[in-house]
């Protein structure tokens, strides 16, 4: 008998697989480097590339690797290089996140943060209560480890978190609440903070754990600053705080760290060197250069106002092209959350617009079960407002061809 075709071999999954859902959003970024045509990218939430510092990170670089040689490409300790954790906990002194070196972790970007949170606190079956819309990789990660998701609305004041004990009625208290609190994606709604202090006092009833998910909280550039839930939590063991530098610096980093009860830092570590040992040193070096040099108020400083800038630039221009429809007005982050007309799909919308130069994710993408339909997401960060008012105009062009 000859070999079977390698495609018709039974392959002995485990069952986790079927939950392994991936995400829409990062597999954009391979489907519009396939593009030859001129595409604007308003899909991913990426910090523009001019306000990426290259050259000093450049500068930093090379004086990273002439201070610490052929150890700057050795392994790490899994809690993070100690440069890096001076560094980080000096800033962080002067925020009210100030912590303590046992909370710390360092993680390769913000989603292993949420992929150690999950790990730990969920099991197959578990239900989890995420915002409506939210992250999809976010959902995508507690997904993979078994979690019934629990889709809890939002409005302009971020999760309605007020309808989550008539929810707990119905389906259970959940042993995980996600939420991205600030600027939230891709709403860019901000959590009040009456209901700040109220999913704190309902995960204490419960027993529930937040994972706290704030990619963007230092990148308000209008209103007034509320505390975090690290703050108002004060400690509380129940509250994982997931941060990350690639929204404030550069994604391609993979830099990133975790706020917890210490007793939650140990069994996240134990977890993160039966995953990758420890995250990358020459990029953990880098950022620590750039933290104890000083240079990360005056990029912020740098950052707010021109995403502010960028923000009004597409709300003017949907405002002009679009005027039917409906947009939120984020007072920081990267995000406008869109909704069209009811009868507009914007999965099927997408490839017309594809076709038409311009890319952003359908709402569909970002809600478990598959709900607005009629919405999607732009990211306005990543385009100066020239760039933006010719993706608007292309957005539009494919809105009307199919409405």
């Amino acid at each position: 008998m000859g070999t079977p075709a390698v495609d018709t071999v039974a392959l002995p999954w485990a069952e986790r697989c079927s939950s392994l859902v991936g995400s829409v959003i990062d597999s954009s970024t391979a489907l519009l480097q396939q593009q030859k045509h001129d595409i604007v990218r308003f899909a991913m939430g990426s910090p523009a590339a001019e306000a990426i510092p290259t050259e000093l990170l450049d500068e930093l670089s090379g004086k990273a690797l002439r201070e610490y040689g052929a150890a700057s490409f050795d392994y790490a300790a899994t809690e993070g290089d100690p440069a890096l954790r001076t560094a980080l906990l000096d800033v962080l002194a002067a925020t009210p996140e100030s912590t303590t070196s046992d909370r710390l972790l360092v993680t390769s970007g913000g989603m292993q943060g949420l992929d150690l949170a999950s790990k730990l606190f969920i099991n197959p079956g578990d239900l989890v209560a995420v915002e409506a819309p939210t992250y999809t990789n976010g959902t995508a990660t507690v997904l993979s480890y078994g979690a019934r998701v629990l889709e809890v609305p939002v409005d302009e004041d971020g999760m309605r978190v007020e309808e989550l004990p008539e929810l707990v009625e119905r389906f259970g208290p959940p042993r995980v609440i996600y939420t991205i609190p600030n600027f939230q994606n891709p709403s860019g709604t901000t959590l009040s903070l009456p209901r700040r202090r109220l999913l704190l006092e309902l995960a204490g009833r419960w027993g529930s754990v937040v994972i706290d998910d704030d990619p963007y909280g230092w990148l308000r550039f209008s209103g007034d600053d509320l505390p975090s839930l690290r703050e108002l939590g004060a400690g509380n063991p129940l509250v994982v705080s997931v941060r990350t530098f690639s929204k404030i610096l550069a994604p391609g980093l993979r830099v990133g760290w975790v706020d917890a009860d210490p007793r939650v830092i140990r069994r996240m570590i134990n977890a993160k060197q039966a995953m990758d040992t420890c995250t990358n040193l020459p990029a953990q070096l880098l950022v620590a250069e750039f933290l104890a040099g000083g240079h990360l108020a005056d990029h912020l400083v740098g950052l707010r106002p021109e995403y502010r800038r960028r923000k009004e630039a597409m709300q003017d221009a949907l405002r002009q092209h679009l005027p039917f429809a409906r947009f939120t007005d984020p007072d920081g982050g990267f995000f406008l959350w869109l909704t069209l007309p009811d009868e507009v799909d914007t999965s099927a919308l997408f490839d017309v617009a594809l076709a038409e130069g311009v890319a952003f994710i359908p709402g569909r993408a970002l809600s478990a079960s598959g709900a607005f339909g009629n919405s999607l997401r732009l990211c306005f960060a990543s385009t100066d407002p020239a760039r933006s008012l010719e993706g608007v105009q292309r957005l539009a062009r494919a809105v009307h061809s199919v409405h």
